[in-house]
C-alpha cells in the first residue's frame, strides 16, 4: 500500500524556549525567515506525501494560520507592486499538500499524540515526523524510509549515531544485526537510557513510517518515562510480534529543539540564503577576529 499521509505532533509546550513560546507556538519559531514547522511540511511534500495531519493544542491557532491564505495582505502586497513577496506567501498556502488538523487537550506524551491521528490514518502505513528536527540529504529522510517500507512492508524508525554521553536524550535501539547495508534489524527499543545502560549509541532522530497495528497498542499503552505515554514504548511492544527496522540517516541532522542547536541552524541556513548569506558571512569572519583578539588578550592577564 502507497504512503502518503503523515501525521506531524505540534502540540507541546515548547518549556526549553520560554519566553519566547508563553504565546508563539515553538513550531513557528523562524530558521532566517521560515518557521520549522514549513520546513516539516515542504520535507513531506518532497517525499510524496499527500495528506498530513497537525496535531495541536492550546495557542497553536498561527499554525494554521500560516498554512492559511491572508487575503488581506495579498492585497496590501499586491497594490504596493511587491510581486516576489506576494508569490512567496501565496507559494505556502499553495504547497500542493493537503493540511488537517486536530487537537491534543492535555500534553500526555508523543504517544497520545500519535494515537490522535487514528482515525485520520485508518488502516494505512504513515510517516511520523517531528519538529525538533531539520533533515538534510539528497533524497529527504521521510522518502528514504518510505522506499524502505515499499521493499520490506514492515515499520522502519530512522537513527543515527550520538555522542554516548547524550543517549539518555534519546529513545535508543538494541541492535541485531544488519540486514543490508544501514538496515539494521531491532531486538528492542529504550526510551532514554541512562548513560551507563544504553544498549547503543544508536538515537532515534524524528522520523518514523510506521503501520496502523501501532494504535491498537497506543490504545492500551501504559504510561513511561515521564508519567507520559511514550511511542517509543509502543514501538518496542510492536517490535516483539512483528518486525520493526531501524535505518541509518547518513544526512546532516539539524537539532532546532535546543537553544544552541536553534541558534547554529539558523547561522548555518543564513549562510546559504540569498538575500544575507554575504552580510553575515563577513560579520561572522569579523567576529571571530574580534573573539580571537579578546581571548588572547585574556590570556595575557
Amino acid at each position: 500500500m502507497k504512503v502518503r499521509k503523515a501525521v506531524i505532533p505540534a502540540a507541546g509546550l515548547g518549556t526549553r524556549f520560554l519566553p519566547a513560546t508563553k504565546a508563539m507556538p515553538k513550531e513557528m519559531v523562524p530558521i532566517v525567515d521560515k518557521p520549522t514547522i514549513q520546513f516539516i511540511v515542504e520535507e513531506a511534500k518532497k517525499s510524496g506525501i499527500e495528506d498530513i495531519l497537525i496535531v495541536t493544542g492550546k495557542n497553536k491557532r498561527s499554525i494554521e494560520d500560516h498554512f492559511d491564505a491572508n487575503p488581506e495582505l495579498e492585497q496590501d502586497l499586491e497594490e504596493k507592486g511587491k510581486t516576489d513577496l506576494l508569490h512567496l506567501t501565496q507559494s505556502i498556502t499553495n504547497l500542493g499538500v493537503n493540511l488537517y488538523y486536530t487537537r491534543q487537550p492535555h500534553p500526555a506524551g508523543l504517544g497520545d499524540a500519535i494515537l490522535r491521528a487514528r482515525s485520520f490514518v485508518g488502516d494505512e502505513p504513515f510517516a511520523v515526523m517531528l519538529g525538533d528536527d531539520l533533515m538534510d540529504d539528497k533524497v529527504p529522510l521521510t522518502k528514504q524510509l518510505i522506499d524502505r517500507y515499499d521493499k520490506t512492508h514492515a515499520s522502519t524508525i530512522a537513527v543515527m549515531p550520538v555522542p554516548h554521553e547524550e543517549v539518555s536524550k534519546y529513545g535508543v535501539i538494541d541492535p541485531d544485526s544488519e540486514i543490508e547495508p544501514g538496515l539494521i534489524n531491532v531486538k528492542a527499543f529504550v526510551e532514554k537510557p541512562d548513560v551507563d545502560k544504553a544498549p547503543s549509541d544508536y538515537a532515534i532522530i524524528g522520523r518514523y513510517l510506521l503501520t496502523p497495528e501501532i494504535f491498537d497498542i497506543l490504545a492500551h499503552q501504559k504510561p513511561g518515562r515521564g508519567g507520559e505515554i511514550q511511542l517509543t514504548d509502543a514501538i518496542d511492544t510492536m517490535n516483539k510480534t512483528q518486525r520493526v527496522f531501524a535505518h541509518v540517516f547518513n544526512g546532516e541532522r539539524h537539532d532546532v529543539g535546543n537553544k544552541e542547536g536553534y541558534l547554529e541552524t539558523s547561522i548555518e541556513y543564513g549562510l546559504s540564503h540569498p538575500q544575507i548569506k554575504d552580510d553575515l558571512r563577513e560579520y561572522i569572519i569579523n567576529m571571530a577576529q574580534k573573539l580571537q583578539k579578546e581571548d588572547k588578550n585574556s590570556k595575557k592577564k
